[in-house]
């Protein structure tokens, strides 16, 4: 008989919820069905789908071959550097491959005026994030962004597959 998996933390969980959540927001953002990306991670259906749902009880090695299928890759960081990642600490070169799990609406100005009618949250999903940047486009105000927010959403049109709209950034 196996052993029981240890309990996770309560903030463990949530990143695994979080980062179920991304996997499988990349993966219909390339519009992949979960068999055929199951199938690439060497996997079952069932199996991706806990990947997905966030479940701690999934081999870590499973998690890796999941988001390797979908073009993602696993960056263990400990909490101060991501915490200077998201406070724009760290160099924009360095995040233009790395999306947040949550994309926190006080860091990123342009998104929070376009985001105007989004209420009762202060953070949104990288897909909701994009979607908001790519339809209202017409409105971002790209010379007013920071480096950090350019990056943001070049690692979201490049990891979400967005790019319908074209901001540039301003030469500085």
């Amino acid at each position: 008989m196996p052993a029981k998996p240890p309990l996770p933390l309560d903030q463990s969980a949530a990143q695994l919820q979080a980062l179920g959540t991304q996997l499988r927001a990349r993966r219909k953002a390339l519009r992949v069905s979960s068999t055929a990306a199951a199938e690439a991670a060497g996997m079952s259906r069932v199996t991706l789908h806990r990947i997905e749902k966030g479940e701690p009880s999934v081999a870590a090695g499973a998690w890796a071959n999941a988001m390797a299928a979908l073009g993602m890759s696993l960056v263990a960081l400990n909490t101060e550097d991501a915490r200077a990642s998201v406070a724009g600490r760290a160099s924009p070169a360095d995040l233009t491959e790395w999306i947040p799990v949550r994309v926190r609406l006080a860091d990123y100005p342009q998104l929070k005026a376009l985001a105007w009618q989004v209420h009762g949250t202060d953070t949104l999903s990288p897909l909701e994030a994009l979607g908001i940047y790519e339809r209202n486009a017409r409105h971002l105000d790209a010379a007013a962004m920071s480096p950090t927010e350019h990056a943001l959403l070049q690692a979201l049109r490049t990891g979400l597959g967005g790019g319908a709209a074209v901001v540039d950034k301003p030469d500085v």
